[in-house]
């Protein structure tokens, strides 16, 4: 299972990335960043069900695919893919 890392200091809140997630993974962070924007964040944790395992959509699940779609996307390169 592939994953994103976002430095939110860096982030400027564009929200470019979560429009391009296929899976729909990155979301709005609820805190401020130092320059007052709201960063976004890797949320996989909410497309977890209660025993901690992903939810299937059809006979797709939840997981990050890696496609790095998000951090080609994202103009200030504050996303990492780890594959």
């Amino acid at each position: 299972m592939a994953k994103i890392t976002i430095d939110r200091e860096r982030c400027k809140g564009c929200l470019l990335c979560i429009s391009f997630c296929p899976k729909g993974l990155i979301s709005v962070d609820k805190g401020l960043n130092q320059r007052g924007a709201k960063p976004v964040k890797f949320s996989l944790q909410a497309n977890l069900n209660e025993g901690g395992i992903p939810l299937k959509v059809g006979n797709e699940t939840s997981e990050c695919l890696g496609c790095a779609m998000c951090a080609i996307i994202c103009p200030d390169c504050c996303i990492e893919v780890y594959k």
